[in-house]
Parts: structure tokens; C-alpha cells; sequence
């Protein structure tokens, strides 16, 4: 297993597990769908969905393109609309001998308007968060103003030298543990400041078609180049929509 695949995967494996997932089969396959490329005559990837109805779901998708180099897996532990605890996401790169990582929970409200709500999701991530950016060979990525903006001041994206990969892996169970505490604790309701459930519905709706909007995130234009434009933007409509309507209802475990 590469480096950047067991980062990701260990966190589909660790959160399917504690939250009994269940995969989602595709029509013709165990796997919800097939990644294929001009570029190899064999699959590069796939996209796999897990869930549990009104807990999690969880989407992963890996794509390995040896001629040009690319070993990249995400993952994204979606909580149901209605749910106020943060989205989970990892995901790992390995280009060439270079590396990156993002790593963050997704706010389900405005923080600078929900000061309770930030201090007990959020800020007991600070003491990981920080120590994490003094690891040697670290450095960070190059992010545009808005994308940082769309996910939380907690978030790291960073570029690493293979050392500083290594080392990333207790910031990123941190992180997970911390999510799993939210889950299953919950979020008490005196922190939601009267949030009613509308509020939650619609900003994450609107959050999440900004974080996976093709003109925010230029790495779609790269999704798209490697496996076209159909299958880049069913792929996409996915990660905007999972855990409401996107997965097929139809669709049974495998």
C-alpha cells in the first residue's frame, strides 16, 4: 500500500468500522463506480460510497495514473443535512516523489457568527493543528483567498517532503477522534444558538456546491482532462450532494 493511499484509506476503514458503513454497490460492480482514463487501457481508480441512513456518509475516491506520476485518494465523511456536527475530510497526494495532504472539518455554520459553536467544535483542534505546522519539510499550499474561506481556519493543506508525510499521521487521527467524539456526543443544543434545521439544510447546500465548484477548485479541470468531462462531473455532483439525494436510494450494499 503507497504512502498516500493508506493515509486516506485508513480513516474510510477507521470510520465505516465505528460507525457500521455499509458499502453502496454500482450496477455492474462491488464498486459504486469505475474510474477509467484515455491514459491507461486498465481503470486508475474508483469512487466508493459507505453509509448508515441519518449517521454518515462517507465517500472515497482513489485514482493511480503511473504514467504521469499521480497517486491521489480523498475521502468525505458527510453527517446528514439536518446533523450540526462538522463534515470530516482527508485526502493525500503523492506526485512524482512529492506529497500533500488536506485535512479539516467542514463548518455546518458561519463561525464568526456562532462563537459557541466554533469553540466547541473547533477550537480543540488548535494544540494539533499548530503542532502540525512545526513538523520539518512542511510547507504550504497554494490555495486561492475563496477556498480557504469555504472550509474552516483549522484546515491543513500542505505540501510535504516524504519525511513530513510520515509524520502527519497522528495530526490526522487527532483530528479524526475528535469528530468521532462530536458524533457520537453530539453538539448540545445551548452552543446552536436556536439554529433550526432549514438553516443547517441550506448552508450546507450552498457550502458544498461552492467548495466543489469547478471554477473555486481548479483540480476539476485536471479530474476532467483525466477521465472527461462526463464522469468528472457525475463524480462531482456526488461529493455535492452525498448523504441527501445523490446516492441512489436504489442502490443496495454490497
Amino acid at each position: 500500500m503507497s504512502l498516500s493511499l493508506d493515509l486516506c484509506w485508513s480513516n474510510v476503514e477507521a470510520i465505516s468500522g465505528r460507525l457500521g458503513l455499509d458499502e453502496v454497490s454500482g450496477p455492474d460492480t462491488q464498486e459504486y463506480m469505475v474510474l477509467t482514463s484515455p491514459m491507461s487501457p486498465d481503470p486508475v481508480g474508483s469512487l466508493r460510497v459507505f453509509t448508515k441512513p441519518d449517521v454518515c456518509t462517507l465517500v472515497y475516491v482513489g485514482m493511480t495514473v503511473a504514467p504521469i506520476g499521480l497517486d491521489s485518494h480523498m475521502m468525505f465523511a458527510f453527517t446528514p443535512p439536518t446533523s450540526p456536527v462538522p463534515h470530516y475530510t482527508v485526502d493525500s497526494v503523492q506526485n512524482a516523489e512529492d506529497f500533500a495532504f488536506h485535512l479539516d472539518l467542514i463548518p455546518r455554520l458561519d463561525l464568526g457568527a456562532h462563537l459557541a459553536y466554533m469553540d466547541h467544535c473547533f477550537t480543540p483542534l488548535t494544540e494539533a493543528h499548530d503542532a502540525c505546522l512545526e513538523i520539518p519539510g512542511l510547507t504550504p499550499a497554494r490555495l486561492a483567498p475563496r477556498q480557504w474561506a469555504l472550509m474552516s481556519e483549522w484546515m491543513l493543506a500542505n505540501r510535504a517532503d516524504e519525511s513530513a508525510f510520515r509524520a502527519i499521521g497522528d495530526t490526522v487521527a487527532a483530528y479524526r477522534d475528535h469528530w468521532f467524539g462530536l458524533m457520537e456526543a453530539g453538539v448540545p443544543a445551548d452552543v446552536l444558538d436556536g439554529v433550526e434545521d432549514k438553516t443547517l439544510i441550506g448552508r450546507d447546500e450552498a457550502n458544498r456546491e461552492a467548495i466543489f465548484n469547478p471554477d473555486v477548485d481548479r483540480v476539476w479541470a485536471n479530474v476532467a482532462r483525466l477521465l472527461g468531462d462526463e464522469k468528472s462531473e457525475e463524480m462531482r455532483s456526488l461529493l455535492a450532494g452525498a448523504g441527501a439525494s445523490a446516492v441512489p436510494t436504489s442502490a443496495v450494499p454490497a
